[in-house]
């Protein structure tokens, strides 16, 4: 059985969270530009909820990606 101890340690060895930042800047700022584009460049107000969420959201999926494999491969 996987516990939530496993899984956090996944999720903060072996390159995973260097990675995880990697593809969150990446995918965050093409995000960002798409979504708030107007705000960046000044016609709207920036909304920073928004902004730190587009980046939170890819560095998420890319660390329980990494844990997940790890897991599935620990069970196999």
């Amino acid at each position: 059985m996987v516990t939530l101890r496993l899984a956090c340690r996944y999720a903060f060895s072996d390159g995973v969270p260097r990675r995880s930042l990697v593809v969150a800047l990446v995918v965050g700022t093409v995000l960002n530009l798409i979504n708030q584009g107007d705000a960046l460049f000044g016609a709207m107000p920036i909304n920073w909820f928004k902004i730190t969420l587009t980046y939170f959201v890819p560095y998420a999926v890319c660390t329980y990606g990494a844990v997940s494999f790890r897991i599935r491969k620990m069970r196999a």
